[in-house]
């Protein structure tokens, strides 16, 4: 076992609830909440439809359920497919540090995990909170993108190690769940570049997938290659030597994630919340030229190639600063109906995007990761131009949600899928998380809103 990954285990293996402030508790129940919201509100979505076609097929092991129906399949398969759900409308929590990505992917297996084990809420805040620690500090320590791999990285190592601890594996099977979920699993960052495809939704999920199985494999005896971080073609090989800083102390990383209230790419939120701010003061015809400035990643990310301009695939739509801007613009929201398959041709939407322009600004590259900010000008045929500019779109960190935002966020949702009992039932289970005896029957099955396991 080489130094870091010694590190690791150990960080793992005292994590302990009994020592989390309720600050960090309610801070890990807001983004339980949040995380049910997103996967609900996804159900009927066509790919959610497809991973359940697939974890159907492994509904003889009935080990957890999929969230919406009565299903039942394994761990892995609901792993893969709950997180499907949990990312499509691209509405789930996110963080920005030297790499960016999605801790709540992780959330599908541990809670996966914690519905086959029939965990208590304790252990499940225990194994989430150190989950985020893990993933939000490795993302603090080295830029895995840059060097062209994904965000999953960071979430198999994370949700394998908040397995690891829901499963009680030992302190030297978890040394081996750590290499068996990170050896066989570095993701390309290709997923995110062009013109994106499903998969840009489905790749942290398939991390959290792996990171079960690799929990399970160290579980049953098998053993993972020594120094997968510091060996000679280990991590350190691919990335560059780093120092990974783990959290010390009482202090917890959960709380520095940033909740969304948009269901586009986090770097598009503040230009967007400033056009639905100028909306009001302006005409969609009277405008002559849209100036989007913002951080190097937003636009790289957002405006760096052709198909931001034209995209023909929801995935590159809701990652189109153009797209986006001009939706808000013409319609005075957006929402996952902002992505259907008319609007991404319609005629009036691809004349508004012609009159965009993206560009970085070095005043506001200089505030990120810190801050995700963007300002935004429309020029009007009069002649004026409106400006607004925002660092901390709502939902940030620095300007986060108070509590009921985000139970709003939860019951506007869920409203898509279940009725208002059943969403106040399941809303009052994960606001007591921490009083949860099981988590199968207290909570997995209050979101079995429809009969059977219904397509």
């Amino acid at each position: 076992m080489d130094k870091t990954t010694e590190r690791l285990v150990d960080f793992a293996m005292n994590a302990e609830f009994a020592v989390l402030s309720p600050e960090t508790v309610h801070e890990c129940k807001r983004r339980l909440i949040d995380t049910f919201a997103s996967a609900i509100a996804a159900y009927d979505e066509p790919l959610s439809r497809a991973a359940r076609a697939l974890a159907r097929r492994y509904s003889q092991c009935a080990e957890a359920g999929i969230w919406g129906s009565s299903l039942q399949t394994t761990m892995e398969a609901a792993a893969f497919t709950n997180g499907v759900m949990l990312r499509y409308l691209d509405i789930s929590d996110t963080y920005q540090s030297k790499s960016a990505g999605h801790p709540s992917d992780m959330l599908s297996g541990i809670l996966a995990v914690a519905d086959h084990l029939q965990a208590d809420g304790p252990s499940v805040i225990n194994a989430t909170v150190l989950a985020y620690d893990v993933y939000c500090s490795f993302a603090d320590s080295v830029d895995i993108s840059s060097k062209g791999w994904d965000q999953p990285v960071y979430a198999i190592l994370g949700c394998v190690v908040g397995a690891g601890r829901l499963m009680g594996l030992s302190r030297e099977q978890m040394a081996n769940a750590v290499s068996l979920a990170l050896t066989p699993n570095m993701a390309l960052s290709q997923t995110r570049r062009g013109d994106l495809s499903s998969w840009k939704g489905c790749a942290g999920p398939n991390a959290s997938r792996n990171a079960v199985f690799a929990a399970t494999l160290a579980q049953e005896g098998f053993t993972g290659p020594a120094d997968a971080f510091e060996g000679e073609a280990g991590l350190w090989n691919v990335v560059g030597k780093f120092e990974w800083k783990l959290p010390a102390g009482k202090s917890h990383l959960i709380a520095h994630t940033h909740i969304k209230s948009l269901p586009i790419c986090y770097h598009g939120q503040s230009a967007v919340l400033g056009a639905l701010e100028m909306r009001p003061r302006i005409r969609v015809q009277d405008i002559n030229e849209i100036h989007v400035e913002s951080y190097g990643a937003a636009v790289r990310m957002m405006g760096g190639d052709a198909t931001r301009w034209a995209p023909t695939t929801r995935e590159t739509a809701d990652h189109s600063m153009p797209y986006v801007v001009s939706i808000a613009l013409m319609d005075g929201k957006v929402t996952a109906q902002s992505f259907a398959p008319e609007r991404l041709t319609d005629p009036a939407v691809r004349g508004l995007m012609r009159k965009v322009k993206v560009s970085e600004s070095a005043e506001l590259s200089a505030q990120y990761p810190e801050g995700a900010p963007s300002r935004l000008s429309v020029h009007t045929a009069s002649g004026e131009v409106l400006t607004t500019e925002i660092r901390y779109p709502k939902g940030h960190a620095k300007s986060p949600m108070n509590d009921d935002d985000v139970e709003k966020k939860f019951r506007d949702m869920f409203q898509e899928q279940g009725d208002a009992r059943q969403c106040e039932a399941a809303l009052q289970a994960l606001r007591n998380f921490e009083r949860v005896k099981d988590v199968k029957s207290d909570v997995i099955k209050l979101f079995a809103v429809r009969s059977g396991s219904a397509d």
